[in-house]
């Protein structure tokens, strides 16, 4: 059985529940139930129903406030897919009911007595220390297999290298199929028959279709297989079988993509051959100083774009219709998602008394509400955020799931301004909803002498620190929004009151007034 894959993986990596029972200073105790499930955040409920405020797949905490029927209890909550079930003994019970063990037992649902000495807010605690430790581990994964794919990129035979890295990478079997469904190159571990034709299969779910899925996942031969579809229009795919899934596999996979989308890409000339080489040193750490001799004088263009089917390989389709390899993929945007569901000083508060509208419970959670009404499938839409490199000449376009924020040209020593700029161009058109947000040159401010202006500007802004500078920024390039300016740089509207009001004060200028903001405008873009 194969579906397309909907980047499902919450935003932080699980742990493992034996790893929290290993925590000796918690005193934690499994009742009943396995110990070998994933937890993914945790949450404190002491309402009789916890199921609306239950995402699935979290460590549920509760004293049993309001525990009238636990049979019934701990079917909504295996209903909601909860993971496991933490119930602190005192102040209500003095030992766990023996019903609520019987039913964990039943319906193999993990139950853990917290004693009395340990709070909820140090189990939840310990989870994101863990969760904290799993996440360092898979970016160190993850980046070490971006540079050995990165260099596997540069070798004579660059294809079959970035196939043998990638299969060593996830322990596993990597293969190109043709757009005809035949393996094209192999590398890693053989596979049984089965698994190879269920990939096989796999892959031909994605084919060239237009606007089809950009990856599938499945499982056969007793293996885990995905598949993923390359940029460049020639309908090729990258199939992976792996005994396991494991956080970061779609990250380094998506890498993969990018790299083969780059190097498959047909009719590529002498120029642009150099220009990949010098976008492949980016990629293995250089700087846009030491590729500016390589990649030519330009101008060039950087473009920051957020969006996509939530993974990085999406961004391959991104870079084929705008005609240039890739600079960097990612994850990291400015959604949300799910992480408001478990956020230490969240959920993790401890509720234990009978008052569930306490911080860290249930009561006006309106976030979580909103979560659960969209989040019952389960997705993540944090999305990626892609950075590329065009040369100047070539149009930028809207493009179809994506929001694109474009520099103004510039020259190959002057990248990292320039992604600075795709960067603001990003927020801005995040926060208006536009397809695509520009930084446009020019203008008055190059009737103005560029050092007496960058001098007013240092005078007339020196009061103001950073986070203030940028969130003055923000709020006049959105013409004095709070809402507009709190998604732009993903703070309260509160926050951005504080700021703004506090940037008043320390400039001693009325902000209300337009020849203030205009000039304040002028000394940000100089300064």
């Amino acid at each position: 059985m194969t579906s397309p894959d909907t980047g499902s993986t919450p935003p932080a990596p699980p742990v493992s529940l034996t790893a929290l029972l290993a925590r000796r200073d918690l005193g934690l105790r499994l009742l009943a139930g396995p110990e070998d499930v994933s937890i993914h955040w945790v949450h404190t409920s002491e309402m009789a129903d916890p199921y609306p405020y239950l995402l699935g797949g979290e460590l549920l905490m509760t004293a049993g406030v309001q525990l009238a029927d636990p049979a019934q209890y701990v079917e909504r909550v295996v209903e909601a897919g909860a993971a496991a079930l933490a119930f602190g003994v005192t102040p209500v019970y003095d030992t766990v009911p023996a019903e609520l063990v019987e039913a964990c037992d039943r319906h193999g649902l993990p139950l853990i007595e917290v004693p009395p000495r340990t709070p909820f807010t140090a189990v939840a605690r310990a989870l994101w220390r863990l969760m904290a430790e799993a996440r360092l581990h898979e970016l160190r994964r993850v980046t070490e297999a971006q540079q050995s794919l990165a260099a596997a990129a540069a070798r004579p035979a660059p294809v079959p290298a970035v196939l043998g890295a990638l299969a060593a990478r996830l322990a596993g079997r990597a293969v190109l199929f043709g757009a005809d469904g035949t393996e094209s190159v192999a590398a890693g571990r053989e596979v049984p028959a089965e698994a190879a034709r269920a990939l096989r299969d796999l892959a031909g779910v994605l084919g060239p279709r237009p606007g089809g899925p950009a990856s599938a996942s499945g499982d056969g031969g007793g293996l885990r297989l995905a598949a993923y579809a390359l940029g460049g229009g020639e309908g090729l795919t990258l199939g992976v079988a792996t005994e396991r899934r494991g956080p970061g596999d779609h990250t380094i996979a998506g890498v993969a993509v990018v790299l083969l989308s780059l190097l498959t890409a047909p009719h590529r000339g002498a120029e642009a051959a150099v220009r990949d080489g010098a976008l492949v040193r980016l990629l293995l750490g250089a700087s846009p100083a030491e590729i500016a001799e390589t990649l030519g004088a330009g101008p060039w263009t950087v473009v920051h774009a957020a969006g996509g089917d939530g993974t990085p390989f999406a961004a391959a389709s991104l870079a084929a219709a705008l005609g240039t390899p890739l600079v960097d993929a990612g994850g990291g945007g400015g959604g949300t998602g799910r992480a408001d569901a478990g956020q230490p000083g969240g959920d993790g508060g401890d509720t234990r008394p009978t008052d569930a509208g306490r911080a860290g419970g249930d009561g006006g959670d309106a976030r979580r509400a909103d979560a659960v009404e969209a989040g019952r499938g389960r997705r993540d839409d944090t999305p990626v955020i892609v950075r590329l490199l065009l040369p100047a000449s070539t149009p930028v376009t809207e493009q179809p799931g994506w929001t694109l924020g474009v520099a103004a040209p510039a020259a190959a020593d002057e990248l990292a301004a320039a992604d600075a700029q795709a960067a603001r161009a990003l927020r801005r058109a995040a926060a208006v909803r536009a397809p695509v947000v520009r930084q446009r040159p020019g203008g008055l401010a190059a009737l103005v002498d560029p050092d007496e202006a960058a001098a007013h500007a240092r005078a007339l802004l020196g009061p103001l620190t950073e986070p203030l500078t940028e969130t003055l920024r923000a709020w006049l390039s959105l013409h004095g929004s709070w809402d507009r300016t709190a998604v732009a740089l993903d703070v309260h509207r509160n926050t951005v009151r504080q700021r703004i009001t506090r940037c008043a004060a320390l400039l001693d200028r009325d902000l209300d007034d337009p020849d203030v903001r205009m000039e304040l405008w002028f000394a940000l873009g100089t300064r």
